[in-house]
């Protein structure tokens, strides 16, 4: 008892000595940085802090200490809000049967829900483990003051595992009696929200001080109020509750931190992180557009243009070559009087509105002199999606504009047009192929954090008319360990996405998709689909799709029904017995700033009925990070370990890396753990994707590219 009052005395007796004496001299100091503590999410060491890192921010840590290693990757997802998905391997873990190595998956959230002040500090809340087995389960409410510019106070009161060591009566209490207890977790498989523990039982207070001592260099003491209540007690011993740090930053994202924890042991951790709304270094190396020709004084027998059959033809060939110079293919051409009406498909350009200034810059220098009005008509999958009027006179008089972005914009007309496409003579039939490497990854699931499949993947596309296309990839595995996963399913349903080693295992070569799929538009803002063959890895069949979308609409309704059969576990031509219908009634919404919203109810692979609810971040330069999760009528006992299918997407532009266009991109998704309950079919080519970049919302938001 002695012991712990000397502790908290000594440690308050620190904060003031350290805040009082480095005070005056703090302003000459490196401005202070937030770091991420053990857990991945803004801390000092293991304790949290109040204050966040910038907007949009994609990190990864790793830490080590006492037989556990966790790795963290952080999204923050508003300049308030983060959100961490970590993966943890505990060595010697004590069970019923003695210990194990176990692999824990958790999520935990961090809010800032008031900025600091030149007299109030920061304050956040948080929620550790929220979703998971609850070994590192915790809540907190965390302050944090900034003196001058290089020293940080932080203090805060912790529940759960952070309320363990000093810990006395709730003070939420006078609020309501069960804020006194924490009820035990309902013993099952881990995955599911327990909110009924949040903020609950003792709780503990904890703190610390960090100063910047170089630009490089920070120093970090704190007093920790964390218990380990689920770990091995001898697995390491804990002397003191006081944790000591430096890192040092190794590059402009990295940071290299080494502690004393516990008056026991030594950790180390490395952080590295990105942010998508920074470009990496070397990037912005878009070709320069040609400059817009201005049109000179001519007389008035020259502005009616009637050319002959063979002067279109040579127009129709140099404005596809121009075209094809600046990453767009010609899909249609009608010159008439005074207005051009040009069908265009982007093939390099992240954002649609790039293409278009692209486009208008190329019209304006190879259409005669007499065109006034340019319609410029993006298709896709051989449906006209979009047309954007333009005045050839504002691209003459705003291209040199302050502020020419937001007036083109302005100026323009867009609209949802009618009727069908007029392609070029020799667009159709096309054929297209492709040679690239593949990535494959597994990061981590229950066996191993970091599994993957590197290979060839062969890319065929044939388009025979506009709206038709038949596509497929074959893959043939090169090195990788995706096969040497040991799990076996114990899945009480189906399995339908269970035996995915089974298809690592004997698919090396594998046929992943082959397809004939026919797009069409029955109505103005009305858009069809209706795919044939071997639809994705592990099941083949037929889909339809409806989508209903605006142009101009920020919401769109869809509705898709599908006939699916299992497919052979090698990826061949075989199928298994297992068959059945799907289908779903889907609602998107854009809100605006990048986010997207979707939700789709219906019936799964499984069988199972209920809906998915996703939610993500789209950056103007094509990143794209988001979260699902999935409740279907499948109880959580009965989807087994995980209790329900939820994850993690994130889609990274090739663009962003290389610096040139480019509309390639690499996708991937971490679920803590794949199982059969809320499995999707996974179609080519579903319409919303394909759709929405090109309509008037997602054209406002990227139309500073306009010009570039």
């Amino acid at each position: 008892m002695f012991r712990r009052l000397y502790l908290k005395i000594f440690t308050c007796g620190v904060v003031v000595t350290v805040s009082t004496a480095c005070a005056a001299f703090a302003e000459t100091q490196p401005l202070i940085e937030t770091g991420y503590n053990s857990y991945g999410y803004p801390g000092m060491i293991d304790m949290p802090v109040a204050t966040s890192r910038p907007d949009g921010e994609l990190a990864f840590s790793i830490s080590s200490f006492a037989g556990q290693t966790r790795n963290t990757l952080t999204f923050q997802m508003l300049p308030r809000l983060s959100g961490s998905f970590r993966y943890a391997e505990l060595q010697d873990f004590p069970t019923t049967g003695g210990t194990v190595t176990n692999y824990d998956r958790s999520f935990s959230l961090h809010y800032r829900f008031a900025d600091e002040t030149d007299l109030r500090p920061a304050f956040a809340v948080g929620l550790n483990d929220f979703l998971g087995t609850g070994i590192y389960s915790s809540e907190y409410i965390v302050a944090t003051k900034t003196f001058g510019k290089s020293l940080r106070v932080t203090g805060g009161l912790g529940w759960g595992r952070l309320g363990g060591v000093g810990g006395f009566s709730n003070p939420l209490g006078i609020l309501d009696d069960r804020f006194d207890s924490r009820p035990q977790r309902d013993a099952g498989r881990g995955g599911d929200v327990e909110s009924q523990q949040f903020f609950r039982g003792d709780a503990a207070f904890f703190g610390g001080i960090e100063w910047q001592a170089t630009k490089k260099l920070k120093l970090t003491a704190e007093y920790s109020s964390d218990d380990h209540p689920r770990e091995d007690p001898s697995a390491f011993e804990r002397e003191t509750q006081l944790n000591f740090g430096a890192t040092y930053k190794v590059g402009p994202m990295t940071d290299l931190s080494l502690r004393y924890l516990y008056g026991s042991e030594i950790g180390v951790q490395i952080s590295t992180a990105l942010n998508p709304k920074s470009r990496p270094n070397g990037a912005g190396r878009d070709p320069a557009p040609p400059p817009v020709l201005l049109r000179e004084v001519t007389p008035a027998a020259a502005l009616g243009w009637s050319g002959t059959v063979e002067e279109r033809k040579d127009l129709r060939t140099r404005l596809a070559e121009a075209l094809a110079s600046q990453g767009v293919r010609l899909h249609g051409l009608v010159v008439e009087a005074d207005t051009a009406r040009v069908e265009i498909e982007n093939l390099a350009y992240p954002q649609e509105a790039q293409a278009i200034g692209r486009t208008a810059r190329v019209l304006s220098r190879q259409l005669p002199v007499s065109v006034g009005r340019f319609d410029i008509v993006m298709v896709v999958s051989g449906l006209p999606v979009t047309e954007v009027t333009i005045a050839r006179a504002d691209m003459e008089l705003l291209e040199h504009d302050l502020d020419g972005s937001w007036r083109s914009f302005a100026r323009a007309r867009i609209t949802s047009p009618t009727g069908g496409t007029q392609p070029v003579p020799d667009r159709y039939p096309r054929f297209d192929w492709g040679l690239k490497p593949y990535l494959s990854p597994s990061l981590f699931d229950p066996d191993n954090p970091l599994r993957a499949d590197v290979g060839a993947q062969l890319d065929v596309s044939f388009q025979p008319a506009p709206g038709f296309e038949l596509s497929g990839s074959l893959r043939q595995k090169v090195v990788g360990n995706l096969d040497e996963s040991t799990r076996v399913s114990d899945s009480v349903l189906q399995h339908v996405r269970s035996d995915f080693t089974l298809y690592d295992r004997e698919g090396e070569t594998a046929l992943t998709t082959l397809t004939a799929a026919h797009y069409f538009k029955p109505g103005r803002d009305l858009y069809g689909r209706v795919t044939v063959g071997y639809l994705e890895r592990m099941f083949g069949g037929v889909s339809s799709e409806l989508l209903w979308k605006r142009n101009d609409s920020p919401f769109a309704l869809g509705v898709e029904v599908n006939y699916a059969q299992q497919r052979d576990f090698d990826g061949g031509f075989g199928f298994q017995r297992y068959d059945v219908g799907t289908g779903h009634a889907s609602a998107y919404w854009d809100m605006g700033n990048g986010f997207h919203a979707q939700i789709d109810a219906g019936r799964y692979l499984a069988g199972d009925w209920g809906a998915t609810f996703a939610l993500d971040r789209e950056f103007n330069n094509g990143w794209k990070i988001g979260a699902f999760a999935t409740l279907t009528d499948v109880s959580f006992d009965r989807f087994g370990e995980g209790s329900f299918d939820k994850g993690i997407r994130i889609t990274m532009p090739i663009s962003w890396l290389l610096g040139e266009p480019n509309k390639t991109a690499f996708s991937t998704t971490i679920r803590p753990v794949l199982r059969d309950g809320g499995a999707r079919l996974d179609v080519p080519g579903r319409l919303y994707d394909r759709v929405r970049p090109v309509q008037k919302p997602a054209l406002q938001d990227g139309w500073g590219r306009f010009w570039r």
